[in-house]
């Protein structure tokens, strides 16, 4: 697997020195027709229409590249997971161009790889925990859901009957050794293929599993065909820390398009009789957050996405080395979600792909963390589900520094101060409490967001003037900006936050603060108060224009390729606010049936 990036680098090299015409780089465009026609499958990479596929994954590890080493999982046509990836791809670390001559493997490659063969058939459609993100040297994994005995038996009584009725095709169906007879025992079977679960879990160094099913276990035709960690009757998982963080399916997401596309407002129904899991998350984990978690039935689909974001973010910025696993049921909507959310938020903060542009951070997750690894987005297209549109028309909602992962470390790396207070007492201060800003004396000052579940909530964000821990700072010397700026950003009005004009896209949000007193501008806290320094009224934080950045790029390519489906004409809805960007950038010339 090591030797598989210098292996593709040299052919690319003899083909360019060859004189050979290279294909030109695939754009989104191309992409988004491929996605939009079929689903990813890795055997069907051969063949008709394999070589654009190829294409598509080969400019993935090109990105991957840039910025780091990496080993490949080998899963040539499909044979570890007929839906992810044929070249995995296992992120070591970070790497300038000099040390990528000089690559040595973190890893026990062949140890990993078995691991993966061993643990695939515990979880749902054989889609394994699989790292995707690396982090201050942790992974973000994402997977499927646990499989429950129905798909269990299901697959390896479908490997028993067309083996011929071997007695070994029990042992082969789930890599283990041929005499093996615990197999038959429901126990043992599960504490086989889960226990290597748990060993590759832990062979990645993931502690933290967030669970964003709505059920305990997936009923299908009266049978449970999936199960997952928090009701695992044996306890198998109880060494992580394990999260339940409902949020909902695919299917919820109709009417998000039968809405006209606003989120704003869209609120689950919790009372739905196979909704039976709870929000459950660990006090420590939430203590610093300042969100009111027993709200979260009562959240829009904004908020719940805005504060499930910020808790993910909290929990790979913690001071330990452990990584996080995100899933849902299949691993193939809500969680690309929130695994391509958290990758564009941690770009646009500079600390991760830190050389990608905007169009290629944007072609990377499209095409590695939706198409590669499985979404149907035909399927959920024709359904009206478009929780992949969702995705991208969201970030207009995370620009704020409030979810730069920047902010939070710098948060947790306070000192506490005199007076008896502490970080936590004061991120516990309510707004009217504090006042509109807040100084805690001459060698660093901090403002902290209003509620984040408020609507028409603002962040006022102030330089940080304590330094850093020493991962923050060699995070810092990677990004494009030496400080972070000051933000005022005011949340938009709702007829301001549907599908946006290409004016809208492109202006600078820009808000207006003054104070009548002097005194106002600071709170006392110690003997030596300092005065918060005002924000630049008309600047943008470099997180928000790359964000917009990313954003417009992505409507402008969805518009012309895939479009949107319209419950009902409605031209002074969001679809009208689209055709109107379109035209406005020159992809169409008159409206479209399907825009």
């Amino acid at each position: 697997m090591a030797g598989a990036r210098a292996a593709a680098a040299a052919s690319a090299g003899s083909s360019a020195s060859s004189g050979t015409p290279q294909p030109q780089e695939p754009g989104l465009g191309e992409l988004l027709e491929e996605f939009s026609r079929t689903q990813y499958r890795a055997k069907d990479c051969s063949g008709t229409g394999g070589s654009k596929v190829e294409r598509i994954e080969k400019r993935c590890l090109e990105l991957f590249g840039r910025d780091y080493c990496y080993s490949v999982i080998q899963n040539v046509n499909g044979d570890i997971c007929g839906h992810y990836p044929q070249h995995i791809v296992f992120l070591e670390y970070e790497s300038s161009e000099k040390e990528k001559d000089t690559f040595q493997s973190t890893v026990q490659v062949s140890k990993l790889q078995d691991l993966v063969n061993r643990s695939k058939t515990a979880r749902c459609r054989g889609r394994f925990v699989c790292p995707v993100i690396l982090f201050k040297g942790k992974h973000i994994c994402r997977s499927a859901t646990l499989a429950g005995w129905g798909e269990l038996y299901g697959r390896t009584g479908y490997n028993y009957i067309f083996s011929g009725g071997a007695d070994d095709a029990w042992a082969d169906a789930e890599d283990v050794t041929e005499d093996d007879c615990a197999l038959r025992s429901d126990t043992h079977l599960f504490d086989k293929v889960r226990g290597y679960d748990i060993k590759l879990l832990r062979y990645l160094s993931v502690k933290y599993i967030c669970d964003l099913m709505v059920e305990n276990k997936k009923v299908k035709f009266g049978m449970n065909v999936t199960s997952s960690e928090k009701v695992d009757k044996a306890q198998r998982y109880a060494d992580f820390t394990l999260l339940s963080i409902p949020y909902p399916g695919c299917e919820f997401f109709k009417e998000y398009k039968d809405r006209d596309y606003m989120a704003e407002g869209l609120i689950f129904n919790w009372k739905q009789d196979y909704v039976d899991a709870p929000l459950s998350i660990p006090d420590f984990l939430t203590c610093s957050l300042n969100i009111d978690w027993s709200q979260y039935q009562s959240w829009d689909l904004v908020q719940q996405t805005q504060n499930y974001l910020k808790l993910l973010l909290s929990i790979i910025n913690s001071d330990d080395d452990s990584g996080l696993l995100v899933h849902c049921i299949s691993g193939w909507d809500r969680t690309p979600l929130f695994i391509s959310l958290l990758r564009l938020s941690l770009w646009a903060d500079g600390l991760i792909h830190a050389s990608l542009k905007p169009a290629e951070i944007l072609y990377l997750t499209v095409a590695y963390d939706w198409f590669l690894f499985g979404h149907m987005l035909v399927d959920r297209l024709s359904k009206g589900e478009e929780i992949f549109f969702f995705c991208f028309n969201f970030l207009k909602h995370i620009i704020s520094e409030e979810f730069s992962a920047l902010k939070i470390q710098r948060r947790k790396s306070l000192p506490a101060r005199d007076a008896g207070f502490t970080v936590e007492d004061i991120c516990m201060l309510r707004r009217k409490d504090r006042g509109s800003t807040t100084s805690l004396g001459s060698d660093f000052s901090l403002v902290m967001e209003s509620s984040p579940g408020a609507a028409g909530s603002f962040t006022y964000e102030t330089v940080e003037l304590v330094p850093a821990g020493a991962q923050t700072q060699a995070a810092w010397r990677k990004s494009h900006s030496s400080s972070p700026q000051s933000v005022l950003w005011n949340r938009p009005q709702p007829s301001e936050d549907r599908l946006p004009s290409h004016q809208a896209l492109v202006e600078a949000k820009s808000s207006s603060s003054s104070s009548s007193n002097h005194s106002d501008n600071f709170f006392r806290l110690g003997s030596s108060p300092l005065e918060v320094p005002k924000p630049r009224l008309t600047a943008l934080s470099e997180r928000e224009t790359r964000l917009q950045e990313v954003r417009s790029a992505f409507l402008a390519a969805y518009s012309s390729t895939v479009g949107l489906r319209a419950a009902a004409p409605s031209p002074s809805g969001a679809i009208g606010l689209l055709e109107q960007f379109v035209r406005g950038v020159g992809l169409r010339g008159t409206s479209s049936s399907t825009l």
